[in-house]
């Protein structure tokens, strides 16, 4: 595989900015997703409501990102990144603080579910993975895994932050004080520093420069010039449906992400219903959390060197052997056998993200890659409403998860294989390493 040399590049590059945007940004989004399980379990004894119902509101969330993410995606493309996110961020506070006053199933439904929902997708990976492909070409994966790291440390800051104020004020002062967080850091901050593309900095992709024989640095430079593997065609999403490796994109995260959910919805809940206390269960999951910030950063710049499919399979043997681990601990209920747990899915579940960014830009990015991103993130929101539905629903007519668990880790196999055959490898040069 022909390698590409590296560029002259700036001192400064603006686009490590944007990268931090992101981090804070998707950190938010996913804390959301992720303290969901610790309201779920709150919520649940408080008012005595069926796990598979209560799981339902994380369900409609995932289902409302679904829908709403190729808007997201095309917006984002066609009004700019600034307004989509600003607006996300606004929605996520007032939703967040409408959840303080729930009475009912039916509120939690409408004031998480579908209000904060429809808001944090516009914190999610959705219009960040849109904007980060402008700014980055052969360091595409490690500008997408050091954004996705916000991801892992907003579970890390979080889940500890709202159990505390769970435990000690309870859930609705929770609410309230994440809503706050929502207007104060997010919003501000993309308000004022989020850009679209390089070109309104006055910078090319990657920070590069373009030196010619006389010494001087021109602004703008041909295709030829980037050094970079250029699309031969700029798909439509028309075009790319009736491709089955269109749809092999589409199909092999859902699976992983469907297995992701169940145990990011259930695990939490499982672990007090083992015994084990519920400060400790979520300090757990924030410590998986940092672990998966610190591997999406490293899976990220490991598949710009290796490849996108060797870096998914190695994520995806730690996802299945943590999840092997979970099971195992419900009959060897042994601190280390636990721990083993937390390493191994944190690891794997740190490969998720940044591939599936970094390989649908490889595919497809152009002028419609927002809306092809955004069909993804759709795909992979079904898999993951269907992941926190139907671990509960077989709770529920089981009295246990292990059935539940045993299915992530055979569709996560089953990803993997069709990871290969989607081929990004094909599309895609390796850097150089020198």
């Amino acid at each position: 595989m022909e390698e590409i040399p590296p560029s002259p590049q700036r001192r400064f590059y603006y686009g490590w900015v944007i990268v931090g945007l992101a981090m804070i940004s998707m950190g938010f989004w996913f804390a959301i997703r992720a303290t969901f399980s610790v309201f779920f379990a709150e919520l649940v004894d408080r008012f005595h409501w069926g796990r598979a119902e209560a799981a339902g509101v994380q369900s409609l969330t995932l289902f409302v990102y679904m829908a709403t993410a190729p808007i997201i995606g095309t917006l984002v493309d066609r009004v700019g990144p600034r307004k989509v996110v600003v607006a996300g961020a606004f929605l996520t506070g007032v939703g967040l603080l409408l959840c303080t006053q729930i009475q009912s199933l039916l509120q939690f439904y409408l004031f998480f579910g579908l209000i904060v929902g429809v808001g944090s997708s516009g914190l999610s990976i959705a219009p960040f993975t849109v904007v980060l492909t402008h700014w980055f070409e052969r360091k595409r994966g490690t500008a997408n895994g050091l954004a996705g790291v916000g991801m892992g440390v907003g579970i890390f800051l979080f889940l500890p932050l709202i159990q505390y104020l769970i435990s000690l004020y309870g859930w609705r002062v929770a609410f309230l004080v994440f809503g706050l967080l929502s207007f104060l850091i997010p919003l501000p901050l993309n308000a004022i520093f989020l850009r679209r593309t390089p070109k309104e900095m006055g910078c090319l992709p990657d920070g590069d420069l373009y030196v010619d024989p006389s010494g001087s640095d021109h602004k703008i430079r041909t295709d030829r010039d980037l050094r970079v593997p250029i699309p031969k065609q700029d798909p439509s999403l028309s075009d790319v449906i009736r491709t089955v490796r269109f749809w092999l994109l589409l199909i092999f995260p859902s699976l992983t992400s469907l297995g992701v959910y169940v145990i990011l919805v259930h695990h939490t809940k499982h672990l007090i219903d083992l015994g084990v206390e519920k400060l400790w269960a979520a300090s757990l999951f924030a410590g998986m959390g940092a672990l998966s910030a610190a591997f999406r950063f490293f899976w990220g710049w490991f598949s710009d060197r290796r490849g996108r499919e060797i870096t998914f399979t190695l994520g995806g043997i730690c996802f299945s052997s943590g999840i092997l681990f979970l099971i195992l601990f419900q009959y060897y209920p042994l601190p280390p056998v636990l721990y083993l747990f937390v390493i191994f899915f944190g690891m794997g579940w740190g490969a998720t993200a940044p591939m599936y960014m970094s390989i649908a830009a490889d595919l497809y990015k152009g002028k419609n890659f927002g809306l092809i991103y955004g069909v993804l993130e759709a795909a992979i929101g079904v898999g993951a409403a269907i992941g926190s539905w139907i671990a509960g629903y077989i709770f529920d007519k089981t009295g246990t998860y292990l059935w539940a668990f045993i299915l992530a880790i055979l569709l996560n196999i089953i990803s993997i294989i069709l990871a290969w055959f989607v081929a990004p490898r094909k599309a895609r040069p390796i850097q150089s390493r020198a």
